[in-house]
């Protein structure tokens, strides 16, 4: 038992060879389990809730017989249909690839058009008063009204087509940003500013480096919410006549009363807008590397 608890033998040459201990041998095999349950447990956790969601609707499907809600299995096989066709063989097969792209298109033309206007004017709503006194109120008279409400106007201001689509989504995403832009740039703390004027920044450098990158965690919080909300408002936009797009899909499937259409257009619209959030998680994160607390 002493010799096999040595850490060196000798050979026939009366050298000493080095033996590894046990516990170093196994370090490795000990990495790696810790780091794979964790691993695991981060991507299993977030699909709890969904497979108990689709097991209820199963289930509640199942026990009341209804034929008008479709179970998960039929909307799987529409959405099979909807992206590579070959099962129904309708006027919505193999054309989930072209709806999805004008949709993505008129969500991203009016998202990032609103991030264009938002994102200054929230700056200098936030930093210069005269202009926060002359904006602001008619800001907060207009933000209370539903975007659903400029629906008609906007069909008469851009006609029957995409255009009008791109304004609510514009409308949509517009005010999230710009106030949560105005609320990061009027909470720097004054401090900054006055250690900034002592170190010699004054100016549009003082804007440039301590304003903006202070107002920088509420901007990108205020990207994440018009985000979401262009996806949610493409649904009404493209109600106003477009051929094609996720929301013309789901308004045909709820004319003809194809329920599992409509519901495998809402899978897609929240599948695309989820990965898309992650991106802008990713940008938020690579932005506010110096920042942990303002990691999500």
């Amino acid at each position: 038992m002493e010799h096999t608890a040595e850490l060196s033998i000798k050979d026939a040459g009366g050298s000493v060879a080095s033996s590894p201990p046990a516990a170093v041998a196994k370090e490795p095999a000990a990495v790696v389990k810790s780091t794979f349950w964790p691993r695991i447990k981060r991507i299993v956790t977030p699909l709890v809730v969904p497979f108990l969601l689709l097991l209820a609707w199963h289930a509640a499907v199942r026990i009341s017989g209804t034929q008008l809600i479709p179970s998960p299995k039929d909307v799987g096989l529409m959405l099979y249909d909807f992206a590579f066709g070959g099962i129904y063989d309708d006027a919505f097969s193999e054309t989930l690839w072209l709806h999805l792209w004008k949709s993505v298109t008129r969500v991203y033309g009016g998202f990032f058009a609103a991030a264009l206007v938002a994102i200054p004017l929230g700056l200098l709503i936030g930093r210069i008063k005269l202009i926060r006194d002359l904006l602001d109120p008619t800001l907060q008279l207009l933000r209370p009204v539903p975007v659903t409400a400029w629906l008609p106007l906007s069909m008469i201001f851009f006609g029957i087509g995409p255009n009008a689509a791109i304004f609510l989504v514009f409308l949509g995403a517009f005010y999230p940003i710009v106030f949560n832009t105005i609320f990061g740039v009027k909470a720097v703390d004054g401090r900054l500013f006055e250690a900034a004027l002592m170190l010699g920044c004054s100016g549009s450098s003082l804007f440039r480096q301590v304003v903006l990158p202070a107002a920088i965690p509420s901007i990108l919080n205020g990207l994440r919410l018009g985000h979401g909300f262009a996806w949610i408002l493409i649904v009404v936009g493209e109600m106003t006549g477009v051929p094609e797009g996720l929301g013309a899909v789901i308004m045909d499937g709820r004319m003809l009363s194809r329920t599992d259409l409509v519901i495998a257009g809402m899978v897609v619209i929240g599948i695309t807008g989820y990965t898309t959030d992650r991106l802008l998680v990713l940008l938020n994160n690579r932005l506010l590397r110096w920042s942990p607390q303002h990691h999500v």
